[in-house]
């Protein structure tokens, strides 16, 4: 079964890769806290102008909440991720010489980071081999037997990363987000076409 699904999605996404836009590592980070509870297309219609208007992070650090509120709003809960990504800033400022840590716990630490977010910076930015369980892994892992119905993104996460290679959980993480994303949807998924649908609990 987790060949048939391994060699589904490399058909479907040869290179996968992570949809949200940044230059600077610091911006990955605060794109990546901006897009809980909502989707990249939209964090990347805001990113632009925030950085824009705050191009270092020391700028970002001194910006007044009421201004970064005004930019994200059509995010979403955009007051909480104003306050986040002001303080983020700060942090890396003060402690980290502006530069995002290779460091799990460090960056835990930092407010509205979790472990999602955390898996997602580490792959990206150092390479780290991580699985980050996201709204469209935590169904597509469901629906296809990968975990069960029951599983916290947690338990999710830890069996990923039993059933694929350390090598390529990294891959299989964009290649998971995507397929739900754009294949395995929550609602009117693409079951008619998908070669995945004898084993899929959706289809049944």
């Amino acid at each position: 079964m987790v060949d048939a699904v391994e060699e589904y999605l490399e058909e479907l996404f040869p290179n996968p890769k992570c949809e949200l836009n940044y230059n600077k590592d610091y911006e990955l980070l605060i794109a990546v806290v901006l897009s809980a509870q909502t989707t990249d297309k939209r964090v990347n219609s805001v990113t632009p102008i925030l950085f824009q208007k705050y191009p270092t992070l020391k700028e970002l650090s001194n910006a007044q909440i009421g201004d970064v509120m005004d930019i994200i709003k059509p995010i979403g809960t955009f007051h909480k991720k104003a306050e986040f990504i002001i303080e983020i800033a700060k942090i890396l400022v003060n402690d980290y010489n502006g530069k995002v840590p290779n460091d799990r716990v460090a960056l835990e630490k930092m407010p509205g980071v979790g472990r999602k977010t955390t898996n997602v910076v580490l792959s990206n930015l150092f390479n780290v081999p991580a699985i980050a369980v996201d709204t469209h892994v935590a169904r597509v892992s469901k629906r296809l037997g990968l975990a069960k119905d029951s599983d916290d993104v947690l338990s999710i996460e830890k069996r990923l990363m039993k059933k694929f290679d350390k090598s390529v959980w990294s891959r299989r993480h964009h290649q998971l987000v995507l397929f739900g994303r754009y294949y395995c949807k929550a609602t009117c998924p693409s079951c008619a076409t998908c070669k995945l649908k004898s084993i899929c609990k959706n289809s049944k």
